[in-house]
């Protein structure tokens, strides 16, 4: 698995997740109910990692839907 998004931003998590869904690219969402330990101030990231064989495709998804500034560096 490759972490390719890092973020506190609930609402790009969501659409992120919903891209995934309608391309059909697994994905898992680390750490999204850390919210009991930091209070809900959303202060600690949302980590979304894809599987490395679908790395590739995953990222021209989100440049293609416009956020490709999300991304991680490649190789992380």
């Amino acid at each position: 698995m490759r972490e390719i998004v890092r973020t506190n931003d609930a609402v790009l998590v969501s659409a992120i997740s919903a891209l995934f869904d309608g391309a059909h690219i697994p994905y898992m969402v680390l750490d999204q109910n850390m919210s009991v330990l930091e209070g809900s101030l959303g202060v600690l990231p949302r980590r979304i990692l894809v599987p490395d064989e679908q790395e590739l495709q995953a990222r021209r998804l989100l440049v293609d839907a416009g956020l490709g500034h999300e991304l991680r560096p490649e190789g992380r």
